[in-house]
């Protein structure tokens, strides 16, 4: 196991940006940066062998800082979108910021994505990572309390990087963190239509035309948003436009279990995502029109990454039937999210 540190770049009120980079024993490497949390490259070999970045973005720190598309980054301090851009906590209305016309989403302008982190190394016996710190401080964004986050990311000699998040906050107020990652399994040679899905999910959560959770919580069985079995994710893209639903996970409240598994046929690379959250949100990139240059000058082009971002429901602080995203004063709010890499040999 490796870790290096080097500076990265500086943000325009000259603050310097650090890149950490880790390799397993496996030629597996990761390199991340502390401003939003975000991973600007992620390799790992295919069944041939050989290594490839299978996450998009760009190629330095200019390009991170104009994203309006959370590329890569941290979110907080609500992943997903709260319809009205509010909601009530002991009968008081807390007002946010929005930033997806009159609905917040994501954490609002300048959530977690956009924060320059503090940051150390980890260094363990088969595993390295880095540890990020953060104080969010009351009303930022709207959110009531002082919100004092770690968030740390860890590579391990299973291929596994591992994603935990704990929180604490000195008032009542709401927190769904997750991890924007946006994949591309054939190393951004072509878009993700071939991959193909299965997620452990029966049911789905309804949305309305602005993407509002209503409440409503529906079977997938009959409808072409069911991945219950492998499914290719181009096959049935035209009827749905293209893919942004939470899916609500099969199995029991806390456990850590396989949400999601996806496979790209041409290089045999596997992702599997474990986690203890209830739902995760399958998005296709759909608003990818061509307009952006990442790595390398390539396009991101529709359908050209898959983003699996673990989390409790959208809109939950508004439909009390949801699992609760509330988090008191004392309480400690915990996370954990694993992506474990393989490759298929058929």
């Amino acid at each position: 196991m490796q870790i290096n540190t080097r500076p990265y770049g500086k943000m325009s009120d000259g603050r310097t940006v650090q890149l950490f980079r880790l390799q397993n024993d496996n030629n597996v490497s990761i390199e991340l940066i502390n401003y939003g949390g975000i991973i600007t490259s992620l390799n790992v070999p295919g069944r041939d062998g050989r290594v490839e970045d299978v996450i998009i973005g760009f190629d330095d720190l200019s390009g991170f800082l104009n994203d309006t598309s959370f590329i890569n980054a941290l979110i907080g301090r609500y992943g997903n979108r709260i319809g009205n851009a509010r909601f009530e906590i002991d009968g008081k209305l807390y007002p946010l910021t929005a930033n997806e016309g009159k609905n917040q989403l994501h954490g609002g302008v300048n959530g977690f994505h956009k924060v320059l982190w503090d940051a150390e190394t980890i260094e363990k016996p088969g595993e390295t990572g880095v540890k990020l710190y953060y104080l969010s401080k009351h009303m930022e964004e709207g959110y009531p309390g002082n919100l004092q986050v770690e968030v740390q990311m860890l590579l391990n000699n299973q291929n596994e990087l591992s994603i935990v998040y704990v929180a604490q906050t000195d008032a009542t107020t709401h927190i769904n963190l997750t991890h924007h990652g946006y994949f591309n399994l054939t190393g951004g040679k072509r878009d993700i239509l071939d991959h193909v899905l299965k997620l452990n999910a029966s049911n789905y959560t309804e949305t309305d035309q602005s993407l509002i959770a209503t409440g409503r919580i529906l079977p997938v069985k009959g409808t072409d948003y069911d991945f219950t079995t492998p499914v290719k994710i181009g096959s049935r893209i035209d009827r749905t436009g293209g893919y942004d639903l939470n899916y609500v996970i099969d199995k029991e409240e806390g456990e850590i279990a396989l949400a999601a598994e996806i496979y790209d046929p041409d290089s045999g690379r596997v992702m599997k995502t474990y986690t203890d959250q209830p739902g995760v949100q399958f998005y296709s990139s759909t608003h990818f029109d061509g307009t952006v240059k990442g790595k390398k000058g390539i396009k991101h082009v529709k359908y050209f990454a898959f983003c699996l971002e673990t989390q409790h429901f959208p809109n939950s602080p508004n439909i009390p039937h949801f699992p609760s995203t509330l988090l008191s004063a004392g309480e400690a709010y915990r996370q954990t999210t694993v992506y474990k890499f393989e490759v298929r040999n058929d």
